[in-house]
C-alpha cells in the first residue's frame, strides 16, 4: 500500500490561507505557490504529488472560491483529513475530485508522519498501527474523486453515451 506524508494544520484554516486574494487575479500556477503561505510557507515548495493534509475542524471556512480546492488538486494532495469542513468547501474540493475525509480523530496524527489511506472503509492508517476511522463517503462524490472531477466525470459519460449504438 502506499504511504502517505502529512502535512499537519490547526484549525479553521479558511480559503484565504489556501488561494490568497493578493493573487486571485493569476492562474492557479501562480496562487499554488502562495498555498498557505500564511500558516506554512514552505508548503508550496516542499508539498509533494500524493502528501496529504491533515487539519483541524472547519477546514476550508470563508469564500466560495473554488481555487482554494483546486491549488491542492494542482500541488498534487492526494486527500485532506480533517473533522470537518467548510460547506462550500466541501462541495468545491469533491467537483473538482479533491478526496475530503472527515475523521474525528484526525488530530491525533502528527505532521511528517506516513499515513496509509483505505478509501474504500474509508479509514487511516497511522505509522503505529492504529486505524482511525472516518465517515463513509457517498458512492456519488467517490465517483468524482476517480473521474478526477465533476467536469471530467461529465466528459467521460457523454462520451460514452455517443459511442454507444
Amino acid at each position: 500500500m502506499t504511504t502517505h506524508r502529512v502535512w499537519r494544520l490547526g484549525a479553521d484554516v479558511d480559503t484565504d490561507a489556501l488561494a490568497p486574494g493578493h493573487v486571485m487575479k493569476h492562474g492557479i500556477d501562480v496562487i499554488a505557490r502562495h498555498c498557505l503561505e500564511a500558516v506554512r510557507p514552505e508548503f508550496a515548495g516542499q508539498v509533494r504529488a500524493g502528501d496529504v493534509i491533515v487539519a483541524g475542524p472547519n477546514f476550508g471556512i470563508g469564500s466560495s472560491r473554488e481555487q482554494a480546492a483546486a491549488v491542492l488538486v494542482h500541488l498534487g494532495v492526494a486527500a485532506v483529513i480533517a473533522p470537518s469542513y467548510g460547506g462550500l468547501y466541501f462541495r468545491n474540493a469533491f467537483n473538482l475530485g479533491l478526496l475530503l475525509l472527515s475523521c474525528a480523530e484526525a488530530e491525533t496524527l502528527q505532521d511528517g508522519d506516513r499515513v496509509t489511506l483505505d478509501v474504500a472503509l474509508p479509514s487511516v492508517s497511522t505509522p503505529g498501527g492504529r486505524t482511525l476511522a472516518c465517515e463513509p463517503v457517498p458512492d456519488f462524490l467517490m465517483d468524482m474523486v476517480r473521474a478526477g472531477g465533476l467536469m471530467k466525470q461529465l466528459r467521460q459519460r457523454f462520451a460514452k453515451e455517443r459511442s454507444e449504438p
